[in-house]
């Protein structure tokens, strides 16, 4: 019987350190578990009521077990308590209200129910596993790690990374990449999560970043600092676009990347399964970036909206189509490098866009201030877009205008003051019409055209204003993405999808450019009657009077 005894604590202890080992766990964690099966397997044989409890010396094999009872007077749960003359036969001293340890005879392990005991411990085991994969991954986001193919599940791809798997989910991908069972791997950990089912370790091979991991391992001017990937855009498995720059003057950045006969660039081209990579020198110039990101593409002029983070681009005729590239791939690759919506024109449609607009202008001008065409064109010509510059500018810079004297000068301001004039009645009563409130009018930084907007889209009160937070009320609205994507499917109809998609994403006074403090100014404002019917706090007077009439 003994040996027995001793063959079955060794016998435990060896599975202990075998599941430990294979596991990569610590072995106070298998022994853990153990005690937990065997204190289940206990309880179904002494009954469930008890608070049974098991150790397993972890150097000897030895099992204790024992149930915990309480002392009490009278005994009422024979399951849990003791009366008080039980209690000295277990433990001399004991009185009412302690615990004590009742030792039970110990359990014979080949009786024990083994398939709930081993769910126990697996369980048990698993969930420490699972904490050991977390915690060695959850800082390693942002490296690439290589791992072997281990199965392709609903066409996402799982990866054994040694001590845990990775799942590369299908739009992270090489798109035509064929990932076959067995096969080693390279991929970007994008994020590791905690969940349930044990920690996610999500892998990318589509994400730009793992491009700039790549290159910093085959460039060790990258590695070291030297040289810097600014930005980078990808078209996973077709065509990619880096903007690199130097931070030594003697070392060139794009030849550095390109290495002798091509041979750097090409060790990555071949990791991404053929993409084409552009090497480009990145500018803090945003136009000579631009002009560099269209490459092979010629532009001619750049014009950039700063507000809307919009480019316009002109190129030749016959340039046009090199620049927007395969599917609109080059503009689209640009602009993600860029970081700003790309329109590209030709010079035909730039010098009828110009013509469209000069004459708008012009019109404008001649309607409102009431001159002939050749005065309204000069003034165009000299850089006037709207009537507010016109009204507001130094009355000196309008003499100065060829043909012009002080005294044209202030006429053209008054009758630009009264156009304003004008138009701002107009929009007085258009606003009344739509039954906008007037004490929406008394708020901050609030045009009449401002109200009008505000009337087309339902805020018509206070408490409709209020009720919007700032984003909804001064976000700027977006349009489409590039004026011309895909030339075979029609670029206008492209353009105005998008725009009209977009647009709702923005504030309702988003065209104005009001800044955010000049956002919440408006929304406070228009709050502020939600506290006038509140009761006044009481003063130190209305205290001390309160005192002074009670005491009396």
């Amino acid at each position: 019987m003994a040996s027995a005894i001793s063959a079955n604590r060794a016998e435990l202890l060896a599975i202990a350190t075998s599941v430990a080992t294979e596991k990569m766990i610590d072995r106070s964690i298998v022994i853990e578990a153990m005690e937990e099966a065997i204190q289940k397997s206990a309880r179904n044989r002494y009954g469930a009521e008890n608070d049974i409890r098991a150790k397993l010396d972890p150097r000897t094999g030895d099992l204790r077990l024992w149930r915990v009872v309480e002392v009490v007077e009278e005994v009422e749960d024979y399951f849990k308590q003791v009366d008080i003359k039980q209690a000295e036969k277990l433990q001399a001293g004991a009185k009412v209200g302690d615990f004590i340890v009742d030792p039970l005879p110990p359990v014979d392990l080949g009786r024990i129910d083994a398939q709930s005991a081993k769910q126990v411990i697996f369980q048990k085991v698993r969930d420490a596993e699972r904490d050991r994969q977390y915690e060695e991954f959850k800082d390693r986001a942002g490296e690439v790690i290589t791992g072997v193919i281990k199965s392709v599940e609903f066409g996402h791809v799982i990866v054994n990374l040694g001590r845990a798997e990775g799942v590369i989910r299908r739009d992270q991908q090489i798109p035509r990449e064929v990932p076959r069972v067995g096969e080693r791997v390279r991929a970007w950990i994008m994020k590791v999560e905690r969940q349930n089912r044990g920690p996610q370790i999500f892998l990318s091979r589509a994400h730009p970043e793992f491009m700039k991991k790549l290159f910093a391992q085959e460039v060790p001017e990258i590695y070291d600092g030297i040289i810097e990937i600014k930005a980078a855009a990808r078209d996973p498995g077709s065509r990619a676009k880096i903007g690199v720059i130097s931070r030594d003057s003697s070392i060139d950045p794009v030849g550095a990347c390109v290495g002798m006969k091509g041979s750097r660039v090409q060790a990555v081209v071949q990791e991404l399964q053929g993409e084409k990579i552009d090497i480009i020198p990145w500018s803090e110039d945003t136009a000579t970036f631009v002009v560099n990101a269209l490459q092979p593409a010629t532009v001619s002029r750049v014009v950039i909206d700063e507000e809307e983070s919009r480019i316009e681009v002109v190129v030749p005729d016959d340039q046009l189509s090199l620049a927007i590239g395969r599917r609109g791939q080059n503009v689209r690759l640009a602009s993600s490098l860029t970081g700003s919506a790309i329109d590209i024109m030709t010079e035909a449609e730039a010098s009828e866009k110009r013509q469209k607009e000069f004459a708008e202008r012009s019109k404008t001008f001649e309607e409102e201030l009431d001159v002939d065409e050749t005065l309204s064109q000069l003034l165009v010509a000299e850089g006037f877009s709207e009537l507010e510059e016109v009204a507001y500018i130094d009355i000196s810079e309008l003499a100065a205008i060829e043909g012009f004297d002080e005294e044209l000068g202030q006429e053209l301001q008054s009758r630009a003051l009264e156009a304003l004039d004008r138009r701002e009645e107009a929009q007085r009563e258009q606003r009344t019409e739509l039954g906008v409130e007037d004490a929406l009018a008394e708020l901050p930084h609030l045009t009449e055209a401002m109200l009008v907007v505000l009337g087309k889209a339902g805020i018509k009160t206070l408490d409709d204003l209020a009720d919007l937070a700032t984003d909804e009320l001064i976000a700027k609205k977006r349009g489409g993405e590039q004026r011309r994507r895909n030339n075979a499917n029609g670029p206008t109809e492209v353009r105005r999808e998008r725009s009209e998609r977009t647009e709702d994403k923005g504030g309702v006074l988003g065209e104005f450019g009001l800044s955010e403090e000049q956002g919440n100014e408006i929304i406070m404002a228009a709050r502020a009657h939600w506290f006038d019917d509140e009761p006044a706090a009481a003063t130190p007077a209305s205290e001390e009077a309160a005192d002074a009439d009670s005491s009396q």
